[in-house]
């Protein structure tokens, strides 16, 4: 399966950079037509006649496809490849994408962007599978923060293209275009990937090692793989739902703000591309663990300081916020696979990925009915329970195990 005289990129290598920038590339292409419809929700609610609950349903059917698709596409990148089934997913993504702001109704729209989410589970369920194999183990955190990076790039980048495209020319131009962006850095994910040397696709391994069923059973049995999976199904539920809910809570009253200018507030996005090296960087010298816990921490203050009623201060708590989300989700997505054995450690991240989403769809849904019901600071105090359990769930079993490999 590995190549023995290759022990991983490095830093300031030639093939290193290219596989970062492939990467973040790929998280460009792959979040920016995830998320780009979250900017123009207020206005998919008003063409389609649909209440905000329900018009974050679109984000919601998108998470939900890369829920159920995260496994399966480890399964069939243990088969054919991790570089072919990326390229597979972008691109199958990229052609729904281009469909679903032709739909002529909330229905069509929601089963578009449901098939837009399967073809997407493809780059989360592979890519830190991929890096952790392909780079030196000793800068694998690093790796990760600049792939997060990309994510939050891309998140950004469909936001700030739909929103004022959207608010000018309609829902469906400013996606569309969202996901014309897309398809370019599809290409050059496909151009700079370098390829794999330290692993070969076979045929499920059914003639050597454990089968598929057993490696997803080692990847549910370590009480250490689950609390990751929870940080993902709690802080991802909390994030998406602020993003999702803001713009209705800033573009009504007492605010009123114009939707260009909530549009904006999506920068604070760049808190995440920041972070999310950082906290990689971090984990290399202090430890993953007390570097998680301090992220949360980061992440319960944000969500605090957004209480306070008035525009500057949400913006400022949302910065905050959002860069202890990425920071948290940069260690907690790179730990699982160094936590997997050999045999799951494409199916550990992937199942992070299932929670992660899992929680994006579940949550991002659900907290839409706190809002509506209670409004947003009621909205924001359940939020800040939620990172608190996350934060009691990673202090509590996320120990140093000896016999991992890596800082803790």
């Amino acid at each position: 399966m590995s190549a023995p005289d290759f022990s991983g990129h490095v830093p300031g290598s030639r093939s290193y950079r290219r596989l970062i920038a492939g990467l973040f590339f790929a998280g460009v292409a792959t979040f920016a037509q995830l998320y780009a419809l979250q900017a123009v929700l207020p206005q998919v609610s008003a063409d389609l006649g649909v209440p905000p609950a329900t018009a974050a349903l679109t984000v919601s059917a998108a998470t939900l496809g890369i829920a159920i698709a995260v496994v399966p596409w480890s399964t069939v990148a243990d088969r054919i490849g991790r570089i072919p089934a990326m390229a597979i997913g972008i691109s199958a993504a990229t052609a729904f994408g281009l469909t679903a702001p032709f739909s002529g109704g909330i229905e069509m729209l929601l089963m578009l962007r449901l098939a837009e989410g399967l073809a997407l589970g493809a780059v989360p369920a592979v890519a830190l599978a991929y890096l952790s194999e392909e780079v030196h183990v000793r800068y694998v955190a690093a790796a990760a923060g600049s792939y997060t990076a990309g994510t939050t790039v891309g998140g950004l980048s469909g936001r700030l293209i739909a929103g004022p495209l959207g608010e000018t020319f309609g829902w469906r131009v400013g996606a569309g275009c969202a996901t014309v962006l897309c398809a370019i850095a599809a290409v050059l994910f496909l151009w700079l990937a370098p390829r794999a040397q330290r692993f070969i696709p076979g045929r499920l391994r059914t003639d050597a090692g454990p089968g598929a069923l057993a490696r997803m059973a080692a990847a549910v049995r370590s009480p250490r793989l689950l609390a990751l999976y929870a940080q993902g199904f709690l802080l991802m539920g909390a994030f998406v739902a602020v993003y999702n809910y803001l713009g209705f809570h800033l573009l009504g009253p007492p605010f009123l703000l114009p939707a260009w200018l909530v549009t904006l507030l999506f920068l604070a996005y760049l808190a995440g591309t920041v972070s999310s090296p950082w906290a990689g960087s971090l984990a290399s010298r202090f430890g993953r663990r007390r570097v998680l816990l301090t992220a949360i921490g980061v992440f319960g203050a944000g969500a605090a300081i957004m209480l306070i009623p008035h525009p500057v201060a949400i913006l400022a708590g949302l910065v905050v916020f959002t860069g202890g989300f990425f920071g948290a989700h940069a260690i907690a997505s790179s730990w699982a696979p160094v936590i997997a054995d050999a045999d799951s450690r494409a199916q550990a991240p992937s199942l992070y990925y299932f929670a992660y989403y899992a929680g994006s769809s579940l949550l991002g849904w659900a907290l839409g009915v706190v809002f509506g019901a209670s409004g947003w600071s009621a909205f924001l105090m359940v939020v800040i329970a939620m990172g608190a359990v996350s934060a009691v769930i990673a202090a509590t079993v996320l120990r140093r195990d000896p016999r991992s490999v890596g800082p803790h």
